[in-house]
């Protein structure tokens, strides 16, 4: 039996789809928030020997983690193996492999939506915090791309959504 969530109803309005878009495009700012760090030279004297490696190091593991969010994001909107592996320059198999255990995860997020904690007290909730709660993630994500020119609702706006008629939070003016 599926344990429920505090955000069980909101989440409903939102496809898979769309709530995995979410979490790619979440983990997409957190890889400009971070790669955003590195374009300033101003504090470089402050930085110690080796830390902007260990901050383009960075980029790459929250990188890694948005290119498992994509996949995942494809294989909800239907892209094949074949289809996928083509970007990644790899065969099918091999990017179903690699994939294999976050796609897993995802897919199991939905029916066990918390583990316990070490101490055995504590939900941990298993989606990703921007497909667990997505009217939070679509003002924050909405009001991002809004800061950023990219767009007042540039995430919310294309969503595909299980209720087209209610939407997503706006950016308040």
């Amino acid at each position: 039996m599926t344990e429920t969530t505090p955000y069980d109803a909101d989440r409903a309005r939102f496809t898979r789809q769309a709530l995995a878009r979410l979490v790619l495009c979440d983990h997409s700012v957190n890889v400009a928030d971070h790669a955003s760090g590195l374009v300033a030279t101003e504090w470089d004297a402050d930085t110690g020997p080796g830390g902007r490696v260990s901050q383009a190091f960075q980029l790459i593991e929250l990188a890694e983690r948005a290119l498992a969010a994509a996949v995942i994001y494809e294989r909800e909107r239907g892209s094949s193996w074949a289809e996928i592996a083509q970007y990644l320059g790899i065969g099918p198999a091999q990017a179903e492999e690699r994939f294999a255990a976050d796609l897993d995860g995802w897919n199991t997020a939905f029916d066990v939506p918390y583990r316990l904690d070490e101490t055995g007290r504590k939900r941990i909730p298993q989606l990703p915090t921007a497909a667990y709660d997505p009217d939070s993630a679509c003002y924050l994500l909405n009001r991002w791309a809004s800061v950023q020119r990219v767009g007042i609702d540039a995430v919310s706006s294309g969503l595909v959504m299980a209720a087209p008629e209610e939407e997503c939070p706006s950016v308040t003016p």
